[in-house]
């Protein structure tokens, strides 16, 4: 049986929704880079930063972990910037 594997994109995008108060601000840029790997640029409303983020950067840091084994398993390199 074979399972759907979600891209980096979406699961970053799926994740961060069920942190945040208003999911429907949340965006996902993806951009690939001359080396091949692809930057993933989260963006969430001005209130839901610190949800994101959380307790020194424990939750971003979840985040990356989470979306980095997923795109390693795929055979590609992902990064993970948050914006304002």
């Amino acid at each position: 049986m074979s399972e759907a594997v979600p891209s980096p994109r979406e699961l970053l995008e799926f994740l961060a929704r069920g942190l945040v108060a208003e999911p429907d601000a949340v965006s996902v840029k993806e951009s690939d880079e001359e080396d091949g790997s692809v930057m993933l640029e989260l963006a969430v409303a001005r209130e839901d930063y610190g949800n994101v983020i959380g307790r020194r950067g424990r939750t971003a840091s979840a985040l990356r972990t989470v979306v980095k084994a997923v795109s390693a398993r795929q055979g590609h390199r992902v990064f993970i910037d948050i914006v304002d």
